[in-house]
């Protein structure tokens, strides 16, 4: 598969639900065991309620097949996740650029201990702006702050 091929569409509500599902939560147990299970199935509830309908959501597609997500708010990234099989192949890349090429600049926060994600960020070109060290639940999991400018 090369980049090239990826189609960036935007989010469905009636057919990507699922699998956009199916992706975040596989490629939250790679990035984030520390969270542990059942945390992540309380967020999923809020991805598929909350988070999905309100943010801008774009899709990486190759030959029909959905291989990741990336949601804004604003220029905010509530969220990038690639399917686990599929990452290291360009589509964070390719989802970032679209969405930097939309919104101009790029802001996120990222769990610190997430160093594949952390590194991944840094090697775009992302500038670490703060740290803080609970997360949006008020759990004791440090979060970098990060922003890229285009």
């Amino acid at each position: 598969m090369k980049t090239q091929n990826i189609l960036i569409r935007p989010f469905d509500r009636e057919t990507d639900v699922e699998n956009l599902l199916g992706i975040w939560f596989a490629a939250s147990l790679k990035a984030h065991p520390f969270i542990g299970v059942p945390r992540l199935i309380e967020q999923r509830r809020l991805i598929e309620t909350e988070y999905l309908p309100t943010a801008e959501t774009w899709v990486a597609c190759h030959n029909g097949e959905a291989l990741g997500f990336i949601s804004l708010l604003g220029s905010f990234i509530g969220g990038i996740f690639i399917a686990p099989d599929r990452q290291g192949m360009g589509v964070g890349r390719r989802l970032i650029a679209h969405a930097l090429d939309q919104k101009g600049e790029l802001s996120l926060e990222v769990y610190i201990a997430n160093q594949q994600a952390f590194g991944f960020y840094m090697s775009l070109g992302f500038q670490e702006v703060s740290r803080r060290e609970v997360d949006d639940f008020g759990y004791p999991f440090p979060n970098a702050a990060l922003q890229l400018k285009g």
